[in-house]
């Protein structure tokens, strides 16, 4: 069973609306996530059993849930919405792991709320499985994120362009809360819900912040090292809109996101991204213009004066400085630098330069430093030769280098083809595909034999370029 403990639902009306899942047809369980089970304190085979994939499913309520659909504003792509909310997805309620640490559950595909904007509410297939397969490899390799603990399929189809098998993702997070969340009450004037949203928030996030300045400064902190995390896995989030930044600083909401193979500073993979205001290299700078709308937010709670607008752009003007540190970090222990130096930098982004001129392959390349494969990245690789003389020549009295680099490269991505094959797979009923490559992914600097096929990049009719929101 589940022990419920929801601080969330006992704020006042207007933060959500009291919303049931819509009963599904015929649930099956895709796919358990047994030791996020045990994290969360919960009862893994229970939760695989008929009663627990009901719950799963939305079909049943476990005793303690108080289900709602949280309701938030957002800037999408530099538009503002005043009202967005959870249109697919129904918050079961909050447990509290052994540990202390509280936790969402959140059911996302659950059926209509609210804020559906005449959608249907449900997910198909494909978004389900991507989400789990990359939010459980974002885990595994130590990036903020939310995590899945379950799908299921619902043996019922949703109607995108087709007709497409339905599915349920149990979504786990540290908290649904948004900047999009402040937003909404930013927009409307209401100081009195602002005030309990910061006040929740940072009893929640950030108990040794003294009030809004210092919730704006830990926020800033934790996106900071969290997009440097995605910028060092050439990962691209895909539609950084406001009501998918988290304020406790994980990544949420994976739609159109993907990893690069060859290396592209420029990249976009989402098809509605047209203009690339979300591509690879824009992200710490969208992260910047996020946070100043957070700032916005909290403004009227600092002062609501000059002095209050000084400090708060102090403090989101701080955010370059923190993520170059975090960037430089990652950066330099792919390349086997526990501790950089600033002259490092030069060292990276000359290797940058020429992975870029040959779009080399962005995982590859920096795994294939520690075991001599990087050459074979380069069609012309002799001046990666003389870049590599200067680099091993920095790292020649580094007795860990080998060790910081295999820390820090995974073998394996979640490659986009072969997730578009999972997915191919899973929608003809065969979880075979997913599974393996799950297993893959939950151990990114392991190698086997059997895992090899997933660390080579795509042949030219493999590489998958437009990815889709599609929930």
């Amino acid at each position: 069973m589940i022990r419920f403990d929801n601080s969330y639902a006992r704020l006042p009306e207007g933060f959500f609306t009291r919303t049931r899942p819509t009963p599904v047809r015929d649930p099956k369980l895709v796919a358990l996530n047994r030791p996020l089970a045990e994290r969360l304190g919960l009862d893994a085979d229970w939760l695989a059993s008929p009663q627990g994939v009901a719950m799963l499913a939305g079909n049943a309520l476990p005793e303690g849930a108080e289900p709602i659909a949280q309701a938030y504003a957002g800037h999408q792509f530099g538009g503002f919405v005043p009202q967005l909310g959870d249109g697919r997805a129904v918050l079961l309620g909050e447990v509290v792991a052994p540990d202390g640490t509280r936790f969402d559950i959140q059911l996302k595909g659950a059926g209509p709320t609210p804020f559906s904007r005449r959608g249907d509410g449900r997910a198909w297939l494909g978004p389900v499985l991507r989400e789990y397969l990359v939010s459980e490899f974002m885990a595994a390799f130590g990036i903020p994120t939310t995590r899945a603990l379950a799908a299921v399929t619902t043996g019922e189809t949703v109607i995108r362009e087709t007709l497409l098998p339905g599915a349920v993702l149990t979504r786990v997070a540290a908290s649904h809360i948004r900047v999009g969340t402040f937003e909404f009450y930013a927009a409307r004037g209401d100081r009195e819900r602002l005030q309990l949203l910061t006040d929740h928030v940072i009893a929640r996030h950030y108990p040794d912040a003294s009030g809004p300045g210092e919730l704006l400064q830990r926020v800033v902190e934790r996106q900071a090292a969290t997009i440097a995390g995605w910028m060092a896995l050439g990962f691209i989030h895909g539609v950084m809109n406001t009501d998918n930044m988290s304020i406790s600083g994980e990544t949420i909401d994976y739609g159109p996101c993907a990893f690069m193979d060859g290396y592209r500073p420029d990249k976009v993979f989402s098809s509605i991204d047209a203009h690339g205001r979300y591509a690879w290299n824009e992200q710490p700078n969208i992260a910047v213009w996020n946070l100043a709308q957070f700032a916005s937010c909290l403004v009227p709670l600092m002062g609501n004066d000059d002095a209050a607008v000084a400090e708060a752009t102090r403090i989101v003007h701080s955010f370059p400085g923190l993520y170059q540190a975090e960037w430089l970090k990652r950066f330099a222990a792919k390349l086997g630098i526990a501790a950089p130096r600033p002259e490092d930098r030069a060292l990276i982004e000359r290797l940058l330069t020429l992975m870029a001129a040959e779009e080399a392959d962005f995982t590859r390349t920096f795994a294939g430093l520690a075991d001599g494969s990087a050459r074979g990245a380069f069609a012309a690789p002799e001046q990666f030769d003389a870049w590599a003389e200067g680099w091993q020549a920095r790292i020649r009295d580094l007795p860990d280098a080998a060790q910081v680099m295999a820390r820090a490269n995974p073998r394996r991505i979640p490659r986009n083809h072969r997730i578009e094959e999972a997915i191919a797979a899973g929608r003809e009923g065969d979880y075979a595909p997913f599974h393996a490559l799950d297993a893959a992914l939950r151990a990114p600097f392991e190698d086997r034999p059997d895992w090899q096929p997933y660390a080579l990049a795509p042949a030219p009719d493999e590489i998958v370029r437009r990815t889709f929101c599609g929930t």
